[in-house]
């Protein structure tokens, strides 16, 4: 048994316990409260004082890409096994970072998933979309290659195709998802900005097709994530039953009241946006992307700020996607979205809920019992050296996450000198 005692127990929820104890029995939680309703201490229990543990967070929204720059194409013209060993170490950071558990929305994620599971990766639970599912021509195409190419390239990278149009390529990419392993199932149903020749306003997919795709998931008890800058693919993407809509650009009230009526969750990812502004050059992001970016960015914020305000669901997530800390948009860098939650109106302990507790939610019926301190849920937490209720920014840097722990394992732990 496992005992860990803290000044401070953030549970997930909005309990927050002063003197708190949380026990772990094998990979469960098998009490988390007051130090003075905790069971007695046996002998050979292991003992750890921290300032303050709270659950492990989650990044609903990330790509293992193994890239090094913003210019997607990159992906084609690089080795599968050198974009797969780079993500593997991107694994290892976010885990570092206190993010046991990452919901991964296109990419390899789902090979990075098997080897955490068997414990080879020192990294998180990866619950994976696969392959992001795109129309010919859409957010997920690489328009400036050769399209006999991009789709034998698509083949070798996820095993499948993934470009599809009309309703029964689109079950074929959907099952074909499911094969290998997916989680979930992610489509772009807007334009996007990293690619060349769409824009982010416009939908993409039919409501037949994206109904298809939604139907298929759901009958192996998966939800469907829309990828949705514009208000079109927003209300298509809801209309068609998509659980989660990632990014949200031009949310308004109508649209925000149809995902409350819905249940719909929103994964905003402001970082991308404010990343990518900032070191556009450094990156390698195409003048394209760029131009589109300017653009959008500004009515991303309002819509943010409009969705809390109305009172939808908002759950973390980054977009990141680049492997090394020099990156433009570099995992292990994810927790720095509560900033930007809070700025966009969320109280500190929103923006911590929106990091733990709310984020299985983005899974539905797959979702794992993560997230909270609470008895019989996963023994995934981690400890901080500051209260991250006074100031969420603390949880930003690596340094200040001293112990993690992943399904009660002890994965990280201040070094001894």
């Amino acid at each position: 048994m496992q005992r860990i005692e803290a000044d401070v127990l953030i549970t997930g929820t909005n309990d927050v316990v002063k003197n708190g104890c949380v026990l772990i029995d094998g990979t469960k939680i098998s009490f988390a409260g007051p130090i003075e309703s905790a069971p007695k201490q046996n002998y050979g229990d292991v003992t750890t004082n921290v300032r303050v543990i709270m659950p492990g967070m989650w990044d609903a929204h990330t790509h293992f890409l193994g890239v090094k720059t913003s210019d997607l194409s990159e992906d084609l013209r690089t080795p599968t096994a050198v974009l797969a060993a780079r993500a593997a170490k991107d694994a290892e950071r976010a885990l570092a970072a206190g993010f046991t558990s990452v919901r991964e929305t296109g990419g390899l994620g789902v090979y990075i998933a098997k080897v955490s599971a068997e414990g080879t990766l020192n990294a998180p639970h990866v619950y994976a979309a696969g392959a992001a599912l795109s129309q010919t021509g859409g957010h997920g195409d690489v328009h400036s290659f050769p399209i006999d190419f991009v789709l034998r390239r698509f083949e070798e990278f996820w095993g499948a195709k993934v470009l599809c149009d009309g309703v029964p390529e689109c079950l074929k990419a959907a099952r074909s998802q499911l094969r290998s392993g997916a989680k979930l199932i992610k489509i772009c149903a807007s334009g996007g900005v990293l690619s060349e020749l769409d824009h982010p306003t416009h939908q993409q997919f039919s409501g037949e097709e994206m109904k298809a795709i939604v139907e298929e998931a759901a009958r192996a008890e998966r939800i469907v994530a829309a990828h949705c800058h514009g208000k079109p693919g927003i209300m298509t993407a809801l209309a068609s039953g998509c659980k989660t809509i990632e990014h949200g650009t031009y949310l308004d009230e109508e649209a925000a009241d149809m995902m409350i009526e819905k249940g719909a969750i929103l994964v905003p990812t402001r970082f991308i946006f404010d990343r990518l502004l900032k070191f556009a050059k450094q990156s390698g992001l195409p003048e394209y992307a760029y131009q589109k970016l300017v653009t959008i960015s500004d009515r991303h914020k309002e819509a943010m700020k409009l969705a809390m305000k109305k009172g939808v669901k908002i759950v973390l997530g980054t977009d990141i996607f680049t492997s090394g800390e020099e990156t433009a948009v570099p995992w292990g860098m994810n927790a720095h979205e509560l900033g930007h939650l809070v700025e966009a109106g969320m109280s500190p302990l929103q923006a911590i809920q929106a990091a733990t507790s709310l984020s299985p939610e983005t899974l539905g019926p797959q979702a794992p019992k993560s997230g909270q301190l609470k008895t019989g849920y996963d023994a995934d937490m981690i400890s901080v050296t500051q209260n991250p209720l006074s100031n969420p920014t603390v949880l930003a840097s690596k340094q200040n996450i001293t112990h993690v722990w992943k399904s009660g394992k002890l994965v990280k732990e201040p070094k001894q000198t």
